[in-house]
């Protein structure tokens, strides 16, 4: 990854909500960065050796800087913690290029959008995007309480009449309730296309009430795993370019192995859900537990996410 990489410096660091910054990335030079459109995400590769993957939340026509939002978790691996407590104005940071795994239908005659908590991210430069064009859109937005929801003045700036469109709620305040996603979903155009992104509970009853809709017009991105990785081992993987075998232990995923063989293997969030992992497949069958493909994909066995994934057969062949 490091070829496709940059370094940026932090120009701005901004409190956003209660556990919420917000960080503009910007090239030490004044260049222009890699574009990227409504949805993207970026890694970065912070100085403890973790990789983190965050949402891009600006518009996408703008040139010269990437804005990203953290979420400081207590519960969560290290990374948020560690970028609250360390990193500074002035400071550089490898990045990885922008890439989309939840790309934004430009064209949809109506967009809905969920978020939950920090999942707002991606669906803010999403909202930005199909204002610009012009294209209808509606949100529901949910967080805890008012003091932990970030960018809620910003989004109902965004256009004059946001109110009937922008729809905010605080399940634990007093007036707060739940949302219903079966009846945002039941009551959105048969047409439209339908984002979610949000903590898991949020998501698989998304996609629950979303089941009966046509698969391309329902997207959603998850954050964390939803299952454990495939930890059983006792196979072994061969290395097609490297003409190597390595043998996968009982409590390691491949990755790990691949790592401990020294073998340099991309990767970012070891969890299934980024995609920066995905390797083609030549043979043997996997065990997918990763987020990032679609049912369908996993299906085909073309390609794995070596991060969290095992193997239904005794050999797995690996483009690398």
């Amino acid at each position: 990854m490091a070829e496709r990489s940059m370094q940026l410096r932090v120009k701005r660091i901004s409190l956003e909500a209660e556990t919420i910054n917000s960080y503009e990335l910007v090239s030490p030079a004044g260049e222009d960065l890699a574009p990227f459109t409504a949805g993207c995400h970026i890694d970065l590769h912070l100085s403890n050796g973790m990789i983190r993957s965050y949402s891009l939340l600006n518009e996408q026509s703008e040139t010269k800087r990437y804005v990203i939002a953290v979420n400081r978790e207590t519960a969560g691996r290290g990374g948020s913690k560690f970028i609250h407590e360390t990193v500074r104005v002035g400071d550089i940071i490898t990045v990885s290029q922008p890439r989309n795994n939840f790309a934004l239908h430009e064209n949809a005659t109506h967009s809905v959008l969920i978020a939950g908590g920090i999942g707002i991210t991606p669906l803010l430069s999403m909202i930005r995007r199909l204002q610009s064009l012009g294209r209808s859109w509606e949100l529901f937005y949910a967080a805890r309480t008012r003091v932990s929801a970030a960018f809620v003045d910003e989004l109902s700036a965004i256009r004059p009449d946001a109110g009937r469109f922008l729809h905010v709620n605080f399940d634990r305040e007093p007036s707060g309730r739940m949302f219903d996603l079966s009846a945002i979903v039941k009551a959105a155009p048969w047409d439209a296309h339908l984002y979610c992104c949000g903590p898991v509970p949020m998501l698989e009853a998304f996609e629950a009430a979303a089941a009966s809709r046509p698969a391309d017009h329902v997207h959603v991105e998850y954050f964390k795993a939803r299952e454990k990785p495939a930890l059983a081992g006792g196979f072994e993987v061969q290395l097609a370019r490297s003409k190597r075998t390595i043998k996968v232990e009982a409590g390691k995923t491949i990755l790990d192995a691949l790592l401990d063989a020294g073998i340099a293997a991309s990767y970012a969030c070891t969890e299934g859900v980024c995609g920066t992992c995905e390797t083609r497949v030549i043979e043997g069958i996997p065990d997918h537990r990763d987020l990032f493909l679609s049912k369908e994909e996993q299906a085909a066995n073309r390609t794995i996410m070596i991060c969290c994934s095992g193997s239904k057969s005794p050999t797995l062949v690996l483009d690398l």
